[in-house]
């Protein structure tokens, strides 16, 4: 039996996350980032993208670790794709910590307020394009960043346009703020990922297989994975073909790492055939026993 871990991306935070990692993790961190990264752990500190990023990296490669679990595959939505390169061997976990900040930073100074994500709940993909294809000019910006299942999409952009497109799903679906204060995964991000792809340092072959959130199947090549990871903040994120492609390579587990399990319910309904587990809350013991149990059951 196949599995594959995922980590999730900006908007499963909480104040209190890197509290009861590993104190070598934490150091190791602090190390590479020059400044104490529990201080980034607060409500007041995860205001900034850039602590936001940088803590899910670390709970995401710490909890990672714990686990114990060598999978067949990784896959991240947009920030998780850092702590699936680490695990999967092709980016060194001080790299990482250092390209993250910079990444936060570079996309928090390029659009510090008036910008941000919306989730849509209700309406299908094409209803959503034609909203955009309506609504967006040059003044109102706004694009379509994720598209997490059949009909939940993530669009980013201005305030005013995402609220227009809000204002319009009324009745048809919901639309909710995510906690996030940058235009993620579309054009307004191109110059900012082209600034991190020149700080950019070079990748290891991955040990385990990437599957590229953006593009939706696996990564070997180390070049073509850095161009993914330095370009992943401006490209549309397809999760639901990454979780699909998955399937059809044969996987029939999927661990979500925490914090979080907003991507354990999407997988739902695509692992009709599998199984799908999330971490956050259950005990490493009863982790690694229900694994066992499920290898056992699949082979």
């Amino acid at each position: 039996m196949s599995s594959l871990l995922v980590f999730p991306g900006q908007g499963a935070q909480r104040p209190g996350m890197l509290k009861a990692l590993p104190a070598e993790v934490l150091e190791q961190a602090s190390d590479a980032l020059g400044e104490d990264v529990r201080a980034l752990d607060s409500a007041e500190a995860l205001a900034s993208t850039r602590a936001v990023q940088l803590c899910l990296l670390i709970v995401g490669v710490a909890n990672a670790r714990l686990l114990q679990h060598t999978p067949d595959y990784v896959a991240g939505l947009s920030i998780g794709a850092y702590p699936a390169a680490v695990i999967a061997g092709a980016l060194a976990f001080t790299d990482a910590i250092k390209l993250v900040s910079l990444r936060g930073e570079l996309m928090q100074q390029a659009y510090p307020q008036g910008y941000g994500m919306t989730a849509l709940i209700g309406p299908e993909l094409s209803t959503v394009e034609a909203l955009l294809a309506e609504i967006h000019s040059p003044e109102t910006p706004v694009y379509l960043a994720n598209i997490n299942a059949d009909n939940q999409t993530v669009i980013a952009g201005s305030d005013e346009a995402m609220q227009r497109v809000a204002n319009r799903v009324k009745g048809n679906g919901v639309a909710k703020r995510l906690a996030v204060s940058v235009p993620s995964h579309c054009a307004l991000l191109e110059q900012p990922a082209q600034a991190l792809a020149q700080a950019f340092v070079p990748l290891k072959t991955p040990r385990i297989t990437y599957i590229s959130s953006t593009r939706a199947r696996p990564i070997h090549n180390p070049e073509q994975l850095r161009d993914d990871l330095a370009f992943n903040m401006c490209r549309v994120v397809d999760w639901r073909g990454t979780v699909q492609s998955a399937v059809e390579r044969g996987v029939r587990l999927q661990i979500e790492l925490p914090p979080g399990a907003v991507l354990t319910g999407l997988s739902r309904r695509v692992f009709e055939q599998g199984t799908v587990i999330a971490c956050e809350g259950a005990r490493l013991d009863t982790l690694q026993a229900l694994l066992q149990e499920e290898e056992r059951r699949h082979r």
